[in-house]
Order: C-alpha cells, then structure tokens, then sequence
C-alpha cells in the first residue's frame, strides 16, 4: 500500500450544506485555510492555502456544527474530485478543533 496520509491544521473558511448519500450517509463539503511558516532549504517560508475538503459521517456532524473561522486540525487522504476533475480533495477522516493555536 502507498502513503497517501495528510494532516492540515487551519481556519474553517466555510462549508456547503449537509446532505446524504443514497445509503443515507451525512456529506459536507467546506474549505480550510492554512497560513504557516514552513523550513524549506534551510530557511523560513510563509505558506499559505485553501484546501477543498469533504467529510462523511459522524465526522461531517461534526464539521455542520461548528462555526466558519473555528481553528481545526484534519487528517485524512487525498483524491480526485470526480473520474473527470482531477483537481485533489482532502477527504477528511478524523477533526479536532482548537481555541488557538
């Protein structure tokens, strides 16, 4: 099996309405915005980004219930957005939110 594991720590930036699968499962769609220093070639980078992300189940509750500029951490995998949009999505697995970081 090949690694494909991301965790990203970010600000809920906002997040389409809830909606389920044909077998009933909870969908939400959202955006997290990440603003960090990273070290690349031995000096300080600023990063930052919008990531699409979609989460299912017990996990997409929880992201319905949470408020647009909440700090959270994901992780989950990536994957294309459709077989004919290639662009990746964050399918996110497990959230934490936080005061601040």
């Amino acid at each position: 099996m090949q690694a494909n594991h991301t965790e990203l720590a970010g600000v809920l930036q906002e997040f389409g309405p809830l909606r389920h699968t044909p077998a009933g499962i909870p969908v939400i769609e959202f955006m997290i915005v990440h603003d960090s220093e990273q070290l690349e070639a031995g000096d300080l980078r600023r990063v930052t980004c919008e990531i699409a992300c979609v989460a299912l189940g017990t996990t997409a509750l929880l992201i319905k219930e949470a408020s647009p500029g909440s700090a959270l951490k994901v992780s989950g995998f990536l994957a294309s957005r459709s077989l004919k949009r290639k662009t990746p999505v964050l399918h996110v697995i497990q959230v934490e939110f936080f005061e601040k970081f």
